[in-house]
């Protein structure tokens, strides 16, 4: 299965004519976060796969209802799912979505180390039901914001999630994807591996194969 993921830039080799050359044997798309709906809504109209997307600190807040985003709400079949807080199934993936940032001001989508925890603790049934059904946790985390120590940065609104390591150890996902991190920089390291998690910044786009060696 290949895996389209898309963060935070509007990046033109996706958002462009030839989009369904460059990514036509893509199966699923997942967004990390800080992206427009309607360039969501292009690439699901473009590739007509499954998009899955958690919300940035820049998005809609979560507690606003619908699918957040920039430009609001996505039109009613737009095939764009949002798994903030939830676990799903698609394509034969088990995802959960973790959404926003470090809490840094008043924000909406901004949390503390224990605020995500709690949020995380939300997810855990439904983990625990796969693992007793499906003979694991989960395959993806998604997630806006980096873990902490891998991929982030020293300021605050850029600083990883504590909790997101305690995850990895506990549920054991083979990819964690997360946004957030803008790549200035080619020589910047994206993918990381921890314990028995490959961490992947989605910045701009990724594109993860994953019947290939991590």
């Amino acid at each position: 299965m290949k895996i389209l993921c898309v963060s935070d830039q509007i990046d033109p080799v996706v958002y462009s004519a030839s989009i369904k050359e460059h990514f036509r044997d893509v199966d699923l798309i997942l967004s990390a976060g800080d992206l427009p709906m309607d360039y969501l809504d292009f690439i699901v109209s473009s590739l007509n796969k499954p998009l899955l997307f958690v919300s940035g600190n820049h998005d809609r807040p979560d507690h606003e209802g619908g699918p957040p985003g920039r430009n609001g709400p996505a039109p009613p079949g737009a095939g764009l799912i949002h798994v903030g807080a939830r676990v799903k199934r698609e394509e034969g993936l088990i995802i959960a979505g973790l959404g926003g940032s470090m809490r840094y001001n008043r924000g909406g989508n901004q949390y503390t180390n224990f605020e995500m925890t709690l949020m995380i603790g939300k997810l855990i049934p439904a983990l625990l039901l796969n693992r007793i059904f499906r003979g694991r946790f989960l395959d993806i985390l998604l997630t806006h914001a980096a873990p902490e120590g891998i991929h982030d940065l020293k300021d605050l609104c850029h600083r990883g999630f504590r909790p997101f390591l305690w995850f990895m150890r506990v549920f054991k996902p083979r990819y964690l994807i997360h946004g957030h991190i803008h790549l200035y920089d080619i020589q910047t390291v994206r993918v990381t591996r921890y314990r028995e998690t490959t961490v992947l910044n989605a910045y701009g786009h990724y594109l993860i194969d994953t019947g290939a060696a991590p």
